[in-house]
């Protein structure tokens, strides 16, 4: 009983760790890149603390409207193309929040990629997770979870010997 009642802690643990392991890593062995969104340009469509799943495109193929994500100054940005200027190799950009066009345009060089999808909130939970405190708390997830399978497994062991002794608790052995 008490192995059955530990392996399924174990278990509940462990599923939960995968859960959260899951959206940062298979996306990125997909071949996305993955960005939480930290600036309120992009509201309400994409709110902050979202996770957003990049893909990489030509910047020839990219159309208005599409969402990419650029280096602009060592940060990560993401706003909508306004306009594709091929010929220029550049692109014109917004926050669907902001009021006016990005002052200056954005180089093809600059471009990641487009957005495949974004996920509220999900990003804030990877942001955590990613850190040093957040690799922590998994690392002892997982640790946690190992224990259990082992106190549970040592229990059996111990119900299995008492058992298999004529061991009872309340009762004198005559051996």
């Amino acid at each position: 009983m008490g192995r059955k009642i530990c392996r399924a802690f174990a278990v509940l643990i462990l599923m939960a760790v995968v859960a959260v392991c899951i959206p940062m890593t298979v996306p990125r062995l997909m071949g996305y890149d993955v960005y939480v969104v930290i600036s309120g340009s992009m509201e309400p469509g994409i709110p902050v603390g979202s996770a957003l799943y990049v893909e990489a495109a030509a910047p020839e193929e990219v159309e208005a409207g599409d969402v990419i994500a650029f280096y602009d100054n060592g940060a990560v940005i993401t706003h909508r193309v306004v306009e594709n200027h091929v010929v220029e190799g550049e692109f014109i950009t917004k926050g669907d929040a902001n009021a006016a066009n990005d002052l200056a345009p954005v180089p093809y060089g600059a471009l990641i990629g487009r957005m495949a999808k974004s996920v509220p909130f999900l990003g804030n939970v990877m942001a955590v997770c990613s850190g040093a405190k957040g690799k922590t708390y998994l690392a002892c997830g997982v640790a946690g979870a190992v224990l259990l399978l082992w106190a549970g497994k040592l229990l059996d062991r111990d119900r299995e010997l008492k058992e298999g002794q004529g061991f009872t608790p309340f009762k004198k052995n005559s051996d």
